[in-house]
């Protein structure tokens, strides 16, 4: 095998262009030419259009059947960045606020690495778009992706602040939990203010409904069963001397398991509709699921962390750490395909990789380019070598 090589001044040139170029999702056109162009340059047959945006690039050496994708995520997000640095977002309205910006120069580095390296079978550069709002990946998989780009397993990362920088943390199972977003719209009868006996007040109704909502987590979820419920938003079409007719309440559910989304879905309902019966009210419920869980198989998982070790240290890699309750659009891609994607550290320090996700300040680590080059070429080439 030659000796990775990894380019840290292209590493950091791409990425900061990538930064300065900032597209949401379904739009990264300007972002898939870019990263599209490299690749070509480097060799990698190119197809693009997948999923609206997005692309893969494959390249093959020797004869063996096996293939191994490396996924990178592309959107920015409707953020205007605030941190004057010399390569801040050109456009206003839109920044690389996650650091997708890095992720994609990771891969773009691997892919540069893998060229110049001796393997047998595929390798997959896999950049998708849209992964902010959970609907990328899904749009990949409609066009086919699987069934035309083959591959044995599937290997992600994003970039986390809080861990330190150049570590890598992931787990077998869940790792990342499914996003569901519910709208409870409580019906009463509105009226005066100053007669409320005349009314049924949608504003009492939807109060109770929030405070039973707190009791689902607790007293109907097996404790050992990681799940969040949160009421974010409560709306009214009342005026100060108004009872109102209409409240709305908006929030979301994370979990892992299924059967724990099934239960979460159904107390929500039988929650408001019960309580908004015994007041006289009425309470429609939607409720839709966003994000699939990300859960990492446990043989993928395995050789993410025998990789990571071999290239970062041992004393730089948890392979068994907690679960983390976000959600990730790469959970779509593991329900397909046996995957495990990682979370590679940031930084500990404001300023220093560890400004919080989303934040109009954030900006990726240049420092952690390189650990996250070197984990995914040694994670693709152990892919690759295992038994066909």
């Amino acid at each position: 095998m030659n000796p990775l090589r990894v380019d840290e001044e292209q590493l950091r040139a791409w990425r900061h262009h990538l930064h300065r170029h900032p597209e949401t999702a379904f739009e990264e056109a300007v972002t898939s030419d870019s990263v599209a162009a490299v690749l070509a340059g480097l060799g990698y047959d190119v197809v693009r259009g997948l999923g609206g945006t997005g692309l893969v690039a494959s390249l093959t050496k020797g004869e063996s059947p096996r293939a191994v994708g490396l996924r990178a995520d592309m959107d920015g997000l409707p953020i205007t960045e605030v941190a004057g640095r010399e390569h801040g977002s050109a456009t206003t309205g839109r920044m690389h606020a996650c650091g997708h910006d890095g992720h994609m120069a990771m891969v773009l580095g691997a892919a540069a690495a893998l060229a110049s390296q001796d393997f047998d079978g595929t390798v997959r550069m896999v950049f998708q778009p849209a992964e902010e709002p959970g609907r990328g990946a899904q749009s990949m998989v409609d066009d086919r992706l699987f069934e035309r780009f083959p591959v044995d397993a599937m290997y992600g990362l994003h970039n986390m602040p809080g861990i330190p920088a150049g570590h890598l943390h992931t787990r077998a199972g869940g790792f990342m939990a499914s996003e569901d977003d519910f709208e409870i719209v409580v019906t009463g009868r509105g009226g005066h203010a100053a007669r409320p006996h005349a009314v049924v007040d949608p504003l009492v109704v939807g109060a109770e409904i929030v405070l039973a909502l707190q009791t689902v987590v607790a007293r109907s979820i097996d404790p050992a069963a990681p799940a969040v419920l949160s009421c974010t938003g409560f709306v009214t079409d009342g005026a100060r001397n108004a009872i109102p007719t209409t409240v709305r309440i908006s929030g979301d559910t994370r979990s892992f398991d299924p059967a724990v989304q099934e239960l979460l879905e159904r107390r929500i309902h039988d929650l408001a509709t019960g309580i908004a019966a015994a007041h006289g009210a009425r309470a429609e419920v939607t409720y839709t699921h966003e994000f699939a869980p990300t859960l990492n198989d446990p043989a993928a998982a395995a050789r993410a962390v025998a990789a990571a070790r071999a290239v970062l240290g041992a004393e730089r890699v948890d392979g068994d750490c907690d679960p983390a309750m976000p959600s990730e659009d790469f959970g779509v891609f593991a329900r397909h395909v046996p995957a495990c994607f990682v979370f590679l550290g940031n930084g500990t320090q404001p300023g220093r990789g560890g400004t919080p996700l989303h934040s109009s300040d954030y900006d990726i680590n240049d420092d952690i380019l390189a650990d996250g080059v070197r984990y995914l070429v040694a994670v693709a080439l152990e892919e690759l070598r295992q038994a066909p």
